[in-house]
């Protein structure tokens, strides 16, 4: 463990960070909306916006923007349908889809249907033999893991697309949106619906708020998330009615129970039938309902044109935005500034978005350098300012997030990612630190999860065990249990199925039909991006790395422990002498720069 990470060191470390969050040298400019004075437009402010509306600049991408001004700069972000791209769609695997939109919610709703249908998932239960509903389980587990691989390539092609997109604020919104509307893989249990929820955000991130809201209400994987399959007249069931106010809208506080009960009638027989939505007439409630002092027949998108008329509504997604993209506090007085532009301009996110990043409270002091960057946002952000123009696969993406608190398509809750120094703690500050050290060594023993599932009970041992001969019962049983053989035999031939060889098969089918994730490592030259940023001398190599990783000051002490720690790697001041050997000392010296506290801060 590098010296720097050391647990006194570690405890000192927690400290600054804290201490920086807090810091506010100046308030000039705090909570003013007036945009920022083309005097005011410099390296620093341009570097500050394309963290903030991205996942960081590059030198000659913050020069570029430095020569746009503010209002071109942020007009191009915004207004992001104007810039081409060229990002290739989800290259998906051909998975066989039998019966998904009726996948049970657990293995034994899987096969207690089978009992009673004799069929689950599009699969027959065998008329006669050993364990008859083998097929039915060893399917169910097929598109448990298939549809988790699936995901996990859908997330490595959406961390591919923020690397290198020229719509970066395209994609920071898709990200905001992704916490904002939760949904997990975990219970839609569907990457196709997962996977066109994520377009529906990229497409409609930053119009009008009614529309994405819309879409939201009638997404797929929404819809399944949230139990509108259960929704129905005369049972109305209140989850998404309850969400889309105290999560999407409102807020805690600005609505009564009675609202969400009749809301909830509103929303009946909405469900997804595939993957588009449509409703049941004769599931749907089309009888008189009152919430938020008014009456009538109300549907769902009444329901959501009620929501945006109600005050709170602007300010609790004002509010949001502004936490997302400013910092963590605003006073009661900006909000209600920010939440009436916001209405005023009939929800329209992208004038908004111009609003708040042009504003002088945008570009204040506070705001600098204050917000602790997510997991997704930090480890794309040093791919991109380490040069990488594609994703590697070493180390795992999904791992890596998942290890630090934040994996695509899996928020933990409804309520999405808690924010701010929920992302610090001692052992996730290890874990920053750890991927920081694994990147730049990458691992020679790396095996791709998504080929060798470690986690699941002992699937390589229960694979060995069947290639030796042994018998079913013997292979999958659990370690301690008693093995008589006679008993065993019996059980082999009469049981209905066998779940761990289930799970067994469920991997085999799985990873024979999911695409592997491309496992590159990560091409780096740093040896080129000190030479090319004129750095001639341990100091000034130093100096052109903090430049490009960092966006706020670094402490003159941390500053003087790193030259001091490059130039004893090096064995010299002088860059020259040590060009042969370079790269290395310089992935040393940059593992500590991104161990650093200001470098969790952007």
């Amino acid at each position: 463990m590098p010296a720097l990470l050391a647990p006194r060191r570690l405890a000192l470390l927690l400290g600054l960070l804290a201490s920086l969050v807090q810091a506010a040298p100046s308030s000039e400019g705090l909570d003013d909306l007036r945009p920022l004075p083309a005097a005011q437009w410099d390296a620093a402010a341009a570097a500050h916006l394309l963290q903030r509306a991205g996942f960081g600049g590059r030198p000659e991408e913050i020069e570029a923007t430095v020569r746009l001004g503010p209002q071109e700069a942020v007009r191009r972000l915004v207004r992001w349908q104007t810039v081409p791209e060229d990002f290739q769609p989800f290259d998906a695997s051909e998975l066989p889809e039998p019966d998904l939109d009726r996948f049970p919610p657990s293995r034994p709703a899987a096969t207690e249907a089978a009992k009673r249908e004799g069929q689950a998932l599009g699969v027959a239960v065998k008329p006669a033999g050993s364990r008859r509903l083998q097929p039915v389980t060893d399917t169910f587990f097929y598109w448990l893991r298939a549809s988790r691989l699936e995901t996990h390539r859908l997330a490595y092609w959406w961390a591919g697309r923020m690397l290198v997109t020229p719509r970066p604020l395209q994609e920071k919104m898709a990200l905001f949106w992704h916490g904002h509307f939760a949904t997990s893989e975990e219970k839609v249990r569907d990457v196709r619906k997962m996977a066109r929820q994520n377009q529906l955000l990229r497409e409609k991130g930053n119009g009008r708020f009614r529309e994405l809201m819309l879409g939201i209400a009638q997404d797929p994987a929404m819809l399944a998330y949230l139990d509108a399959g259960v929704n129905v007249k005369g049972a109305p069931n209140e989850n998404f009615a309850r969400e889309i106010m105290e999560m999407f809208t409102l807020g805690v506080g600005h609505y009564s129970e009675a609202d969400i009960r009749e809301a909830a009638r509103a929303f009946t027989g909405w469900n997804a039938q595939g993957l588009r939505f449509a409703i049941d007439p004769a599931r749907h409630d089309d009888g008189v309902k009152r919430l938020f002092g008014r009456e009538g027949r109300f549907g769902g998108e009444d329901v959501i044109d009620i929501l945006l008329a109600q005050p709170a509504c602007a300010e609790y997604l004002a509010g949001k935005l502004h936490a997302y993209f400013v910092r963590d506090e605003a006073s009661p007085a900006l909000r209600r500034a920010l939440g009436q532009r916001l209405r005023d301009s009939g929800y329209d996110l992208a004038d908004f978005l111009e609003t708040l990043f042009l504003s002088r409270d945008f570009y204040s002091a506070p705001s600098r350098a204050s917000r602790i960057r997510p997991p997704v946002e930090l480890v794309v952000g040093t791919y991109r300012l380490a040069g990488l123009t594609q994703m590697p696969g070493v180390p795992d993406f999904n791992q890596v997030t998942e290890v630090l608190g934040q994996k695509l398509f899996y928020p933990p809750t409804v309520a999405g990612w808690a924010p701010g120094r929920a992302w610090i703690t001692p052992g996730l500050l290890m874990a920053r630190a750890n991927f920081a050290y694994e990147l730049l060594n990458p691992e020679i023993t790396f095996l791709p999860p998504d080929r060798y599932p470690t986690k699941e009970y002992k699937i390589q041992e229960v694979g060995e065990k069947l290639a030796l001969g042994q018998n079913v019962s013997e292979a999958t049983r659990l370690d301690g249990q008693e093995l008589g053989s006679q008993s065993m035999q019996l059980a082999d031939r009469d049981e209905d199925f066998n779940t761990r060889l289930a799970s067994y098969r469920g991997w085999q089918m799985a990873i024979e039909r999911v695409k592997p994730i491309p496992r590159t490592t990560a091409r780096l030259d740093l040896a080129g991006l000190v030479q090319a940023a004129g750095a001639r001398t341990a100091a000034e190599a130093v100096d052109a790395l903090l430049r490009r990783f960092v966006v706020g000051p670094v402490s003159p002490a941390s500053r003087a422990g790193l030259i001091d720690f490059l130039r004893g790697q090096l064995g010299t001041e002088d860059l020259a002498p040590a060009r042969s050997y370079l790269e290395q000392p310089l992935r040393q010296t940059l593992h500590l720069i991104l161990a650093l506290p200001e470098y969790q801060l952007g």
